[in-house]
């Protein structure tokens, strides 16, 4: 398959409002600066590699020459000169990531290269390369730091408001998802690929009936009754990777909008266009995404108190003693 090349692409091309928004929040957290400057000073550069890489294979034409080749194609699709290390880790878990904080790379799960063939694992590739190209590596590296270690784990960080810290990073490390998904998208430009490689991450190998799927993904979404959305929120609050249906939805939506046919047919903002502060309207976008978000959220746990309250009440209605 041929593959447009996305010459000098930006990554405000591809990003989403919400990675976007979150970010900000994240950053306007009291102590965020001095959170960040102590766990990237306590670990540096080296630690991150020592940490993440010490069992790992690093890819290369001799080792792995299969996906050294991959990356070497997306690099070319994506029009990105600065060249990632690639790791392969042996480890049974279906993931991969971006990390470091000066020279970031990416590492490969084997069970994600098991599960999934070379045009999926071409969307992986893609999708963390839109990490590397959105700076996200720094605040990625100190969310999988916290959730590796534990804060408990970082005693260096006593006596700081840790809890409301974990909770925005993880919102954003979400919703960062849904951007290089986009990006992912870009690298691979099929689209069935895309929502495949989410199908398989979502039930395995053997999942193969797409439609089906995005079917299933429509249900969850249209699932908004009171209890439905408060489970989801309760379900969601300590994950760092979105739903697989979730994303799958959320990435059709955004096919859908003409933004993917617009970037590939090239209308898109390049790297070499003049940075400008955030239009009114991205920014109006991004607010709009969570307050509606904020407003479903605080409606839905309102909802549910009195549910619970009527459900209380109901129960011992008429009932005088034990």
């Amino acid at each position: 398959m041929t593959r447009i090349p996305l010459t000098q692409i930006s990554s405000r091309a591809w990003e989403h409002p919400a990675d976007r928004a979150a970010l900000n929040a994240l950053r306007a957290i009291p102590g965020f600066d001095e959170i960040v400057r102590k766990v990237a000073a306590f670990f540096g550069e080296r630690g991150v590699r020592h940490m993440f890489t010490a069992n790992a294979v690093r890819v290369g034409p001799s080792q792995f020459p299969e996906l050294d080749t991959l990356l070497t194609e997306v690099l070319e699709t994506m029009d990105w000169p600065d060249r990632p290390e690639l790791f392969v880790s042996q480890t049974p878990a279906v993931n991969a990531f971006a990390v470091g904080f000066d020279k970031p790379f990416i590492v490969m799960n084997s069970g994600l290269l098991e599960l999934l063939d070379r045009d999926e694992q071409r969307f992986i590739i893609a999708h963390e390369l839109g990490h590397l190209m959105s700076g996200h590596s720094t605040y990625r590296t100190i969310a999988i730091i916290v959730m590796t270690v534990g804060l408990r784990g970082l005693p260096f960080l006593a006596n700081l408001a840790l809890f409301p810290f974990q909770m925005a990073l993880l919102e954003w490390y979400r919703k960062s998802e849904l951007s290089c998904d986009r990006a992912g998208l870009l690298g691979v430009q099929d689209v069935a690929t895309a929502q495949r490689a989410f199908l398989k991450m979502a039930g395995g190998r053997d999942a193969q009936d797409l439609p089906a799927f995005l079917e299933q993904a429509r249900e969850y979404e249209v699932d908004t009754g009171v209890w439905d959305k408060v489970l989801k929120v309760m379900n969601t609050a300590f994950r760092e990777h979105p739903f697989a249906t979730v994303r799958a939805a959320e990435l059709q939506r955004y096919i859908d909008s003409g933004a993917y046919a617009k970037i590939l047919a090239g209308e898109y903002v390049r790297r070499d266009d003049p940075v400008a502060p955030p239009l009114d309207e991205d920014l109006r976008e991004a607010g709009d995404y969570y307050a509606a978000a904020a407003r479903d959220v605080v409606g839905t746990v309102a909802d549910s108190i009195t549910r619970a309250r009527d459900a209380f009440n109901d129960a011992f209605k008429g009932r005088s003693g034990p």
